[in-house]
């Protein structure tokens, strides 16, 4: 998608988006044989559910029926929320985030594997868990050492209130 089509979709649609009280992260159009699909990635702080990515999907394809910006032709539009091991690349992404373990690649080389903790407007506390036993150890990192960070699917995570109860 060129950039000037991608930008003017973002200017359509980004609105009505956050009439829905989400942000628009992310816009896509791929073609998939003879057909175009748009692809409109939605989240909020508190996350989207069903209803909510129904009320948009419908609000996007008014909008876009009544205007040229897809073109002539066909195409399916597609929208919903970005994936359980999404990129982060907001800050408001790094605040979503919050209590999630992350896989972070370093400005200097390497990655890290940690929990977020906190997030400030200059970097991320975090929890590096132990290993072998060893207890998790609290590290700071700057946004400017990061180079890239991506969401982690755990499977097996305790909530913070399971720990406590097993502590006591």
């Amino acid at each position: 998608m060129s950039t000037t089509q991608s930008e003017r979709l973002r200017d359509l649609l980004e609105p009505l988006v956050a009439a829905q009280g989400l942000d628009l992260e992310e816009i896509a159009v791929d073609s998939v044989g003879r057909r175009r699909v748009l692809r409109v990635v939605v989240d909020s702080d508190t996350g989207a559910d069903l209803d909510k990515i129904a009320d948009v999907s419908r609000a996007l394809s008014a909008k876009l029926d009544e205007t040229d910006a897809m073109g002539e032709g066909e195409y399916t539009l597609e929208v919903g929320t970005p994936g359980a091991e999404r990129l982060l690349t907001e800050h408001r992404h790094y605040v979503r985030a919050t209590g999630r373990l992350v896989k972070f690649q370093l400005s200097e080389g390497g990655d890290l594997v940690a929990r977020i903790t906190a997030v400030d407007d200059e970097g991320l506390d975090l929890e590096v868990p132990g290993v072998k036993g060893r207890r998790p150890t609290a590290r700071r990192l700057a946004f400017g050492d990061i180079a890239k960070a991506r969401v982690q699917v755990e499977f097996n995570r305790k909530e913070k209130h399971e720990e406590e109860a097993e502590e006591a």
